[in-house]
């Protein structure tokens, strides 16, 4: 296979541009990605509690993950901008343990366009995970964001992608 045949974002030139998608059919497009936080058992209980002194930690990281999505082509510099037609975040307890607790970050985008909304989702997955963290650091600075990743997309040329398993073990 020829460099071109995989970098499409160049030219043969090597010149950087935005691929061309206006030949491309419509079609629904959807992705899904996660991502996972690790903090102590007293930052979880602070969380779940609403004891952190910024406010409901789930419910804003939530929204910036929608934020982020909308923003996406403003932060990648060869990604369409893409109409959004659904963004949700959804930051859920993964695992409790004696001394740690696991949130997993899921988030789903879709869209009916030429072109795919990974990016969206990866992005989105990753900034919900950045808010908690910025909101939770002053108690909470050994946190670790792992495993961000697609595990679902559909529509378009390359068809269905799904990533085996629910990705929760590994997420620790």
């Amino acid at each position: 296979m020829d460099a071109q045949d995989v970098f499409h974002h160049f030219t043969p030139e090597g010149r950087p541009h935005m691929v061309d998608v206006s030949e491309k059919p419509v079609t629904t497009r959807v992705a899904v990605a996660e991502a996972y936080i690790r903090m102590s058992r007293a930052t979880r209980d602070a969380i779940v509690h609403h004891a952190m002194g910024k406010g409901d930690v789930v419910k804003v990281a939530e929204i910036a993950g929608i934020m982020a999505a909308k923003r996406t082509s403003d932060l990648i510099p060869l990604c369409h901008p893409v109409p959004l037609h659904h963004v949700s975040v959804r930051i859920d307890e993964e695992a409790l343990e004696a001394d740690a607790a696991v949130f997993r970050v899921r988030a789903e985008v879709r869209t009916s366009y030429q072109t795919g909304v990974e990016m969206e989702a990866l992005t989105a997955a990753s900034v919900a995970a950045l808010t908690v963290y910025d909101m939770c650091k002053k108690a909470d600075r050994d946190m670790t964001i792992a495993n961000v990743r697609l595990v679902f997309k559909d529509g378009g040329a390359s068809g269905r992608y799904e990533r085996g398993g629910s990705g929760g073990s590994d997420g620790r």
